[in-house]
């Protein structure tokens, strides 16, 4: 009778193990799927953010306006500071030009990388575009083709005074519509790329001010 009752108890005591067991494991299993599915979320959250690498990151239609709008808005200027080459007699307009020219040339690279990575569109380039009537002239700051052919029939002082009044008038757009891709784009390069543009093309505009005011006295 003894012996029955000890094999009884020992069974019980191994069945309860059993089901400890089960249902440790069973805890253990469902933690494991709870962390594994807070991880995931957590990386689409951190994934939603965006980064910068080409095609994969984040970027928005105010991103891909900015880039198309900017690069022909500095295409026009590269083509007014060119014209400075051999039309302007001030070594400081001649400067300027030169200032232009090697900030924006790179940018427009760069603007048109991005919209290749993300699929997008780049505005064609070449030589003799349509300043006025094909959609870029609603831009702020650019000049229509009348303004152009008048730039290019001028030299010497004449010049540089025109040359300084319609630079002002652009770069003053080129912050416009800089300062609406800091506030509305997503992309970080391009928000970076707007804010360097503020900062130098506001330098830039009191540079030329200041040239004007020497110039007209």
């Amino acid at each position: 009778m003894s012996s029955t009752n000890s094999t009884n108890s020992m069974s019980s005591t191994n069945s309860t193990s059993r089901t400890y067991s089960i249902r440790t494991l069973a805890r253990r299993g469902a933690l494991v799927v709870a962390a594994g599915a807070a991880a995931f979320v957590l990386a689409a959250c951190g994934g939603d953010s965006g980064g910068d690498d080409g095609g994969g990151a984040a970027h928005n239609a105010q991103d891909v306006s900015f880039a198309q709008g900017m690069i022909p808005h500095h295409r026009q200027a590269l083509e007014m500071a060119r014209l400075a080459e051999d039309r302007a007699t001030s070594g400081a307009v001649k400067d300027l030009a030169a200032q232009i020219e090697k900030a924006q040339d790179p940018e427009i690279k760069t603007m048109t990388g991005w919209l290749k990575a993300w699929g997008e569109d780049a505005p064609g380039s070449g030589k003799g575009m349509d300043h006025s009537a094909s959609g870029h002239s609603g831009m702020p700051g650019m000049m229509g083709g009348e303004d152009m052919a008048g730039l290019e029939k001028l030299t010497g002082k004449a010049f540089d005074t025109q040359f300084l009044t319609l630079m002002v008038e652009h770069h003053e757009g080129a912050v416009e519509m800089a300062t609406v891709e800091k506030s509305k784009g997503r992309y970080g390069p391009a928000t970076a790329m707007a804010g360097d543009i503020v900062t130098a093309q506001n330098a830039e505009i009191g540079q030329m001010n200041k040239l004007l005011g020497k110039n007209r006295g």
